[in-house]
Formats: C-alpha cells, sequence, structure tokens
C-alpha cells in the first residue's frame, strides 16, 4: 500500500510543471487565457454592452490587478459532426507568483458565472507557466 502510495505521488508529482528559471528582473508567474464565446442558444449573441458589464461586475472585481481584453473569433464541433463559428473573447491575465491550482481556483467562478449568465457549455481556459517582469 505504502509503495502505491510512493509511486502515485511520484505520478502526480512529474505531472507538475517545473517554475520557470526567469530572468533578472522577471518572476515565475501563471498567464491564462479564458475563451468566452458569445453564441446563446435561443437569443442573439452576447452583445458589447453585455460583455462590458460582465467585465466590469464580475471579471475587474476578481482581478482588479490588472486584465486583457482581446476580440477574437473561433469554431468548434458540435458532437453531431457540424462546425459552429462564433464571436469569442479572450481574457488574458498574467498572475505573478500563483501556482497553477491558485490561477484556476481563483478563475472558476467567473467560468461559472458566464455558463449561467449566457447559458454556455463551457469557457476554454488555458493555463501556462511563464516568466513577466515590467
Amino acid at each position: 500500500m505504502r509503495a502505491a502510495a510512493l509511486l502515485a505521488a511520484g505520478v502526480l508529482a512529474a505531472c507538475a510543471p517545473l517554475p520557470p528559471s526567469c530572468p533578472a528582473g522577471t518572476d515565475a508567474a501563471i498567464v491564462v487565457e479564458a475563451y468566452f464565446g458569445r453564441n446563446v442558444r435561443g437569443r442573439a449573441p452576447v452583445s458589447e454592452a453585455e460583455w462590458r458589464d460582465f467585465l466590469t461586475t464580475t471579471v475587474t472585481p476578481a482581478f482588479p490587478e490588472g486584465l486583457s481584453v482581446l476580440d477574437a473569433g473561433g469554431q468548434w464541433r458540435e458532437p453531431g459532426g457540424r462546425v459552429i463559428a462564433e464571436d469569442s473573447k479572450l481574457l488574458m491575465l498574467v498572475l505573478p507568483g500563483a501556482s497553477l491550482v491558485q490561477a484556476r481556483e481563483r478563475l472558476r467562478p467567473i467560468e461559472a458565472a458566464w455558463k449561467t449568465r449566457f447559458r454556455q457549455d463551457a469557457v476554454l481556459t488555458v493555463y501556462r507557466s511563464a516568466c513577466a517582469g515590467m
């Protein structure tokens, strides 16, 4: 049993990314990219005014240290095989000193709020280690 626990711990440790060795003047950070699709079943797509309201009331209070938003276009394949194209918003966050787990915990409420408010199935989110400096 102990050998199995040690093996499991070793496997989990192997899956965790190592913090980057950052050059002088930069610090380890987690970069988060969250893709918010704007198509909504049964109604018009999320408008710019609705996005601004979501950003102001939900995202900004959770990340007051700063963020970037880009307009994006994306596509995905439905289970039936049809390809759906939609406009999206790409939220980019740089979280110095955060772990991947901490970054995920901070973003989960934002994803949940988006899915509930706009009847979305998912928010595609990418987490990666980086070095950041100003």
